[in-house]
């Protein structure tokens, strides 16, 4: 079984070669492929708001020139005032965190202080309970040291 193919180009008035393949030998069915027609080609997609743009220069003194930047200056304000705000915001929440950070540091101070407390209080009552109490074999001779043996 020997494969050959066959290729068909058709130029499209979008910029979009299609070719269509076909291999003969195997039966298989005709598949397009979307070919750029420009030799570059890989280049990037303008994107749409640079497509319908000319790159003619605007008269500074035209009111469309001075509405545009205008708003291009409004919107740069409104820009960096939002940065700063975030910035204010930012360093706002750092102090708070800091000043929470202080208040558990002192809190865990406190609880260690009261930790240590309460064990020397619990080994000294756990020392003075097994201090009054006798182990099982010298009560027994304690009690039996008349000599009977009972």
């Amino acid at each position: 079984m020997s494969k050959t193919s066959q290729q068909n180009t058709t130029a499209e008035s979008n910029g979009v070669s299609v070719i269509y393949t076909q291999a003969q030998a195997s039966g298989l069915q005709q598949v397009p492929q979307l070919v750029p027609i420009s030799p570059g080609g890989g280049g990037k997609a303008t994107p749409p708001s640079k497509q319908g743009k000319k790159n003619s220069t605007i008269d500074r003194n035209s009111d469309e020139y001075r509405q545009r930047r205008e708003r291009n200056n409004m919107a740069v304000k409104k820009s960096r005032l939002k940065s700063k705000q975030k910035a204010q915001d930012t360093l706002q929440r750092v102090n708070q965190l800091k000043e929470e950070n202080e208040r558990l540091e002192a809190k865990i101070k406190l609880l260690t202080k009261e930790l240590s407390v309460l064990k020397d209080l619990f080994l000294e009552h756990a020392h003075n309970f097994t201090d009054s109490v006798q182990p099982l074999g010298t009560e027994s001779t304690a009690t039996n040291s008349d000599g009977s043996g009972q």
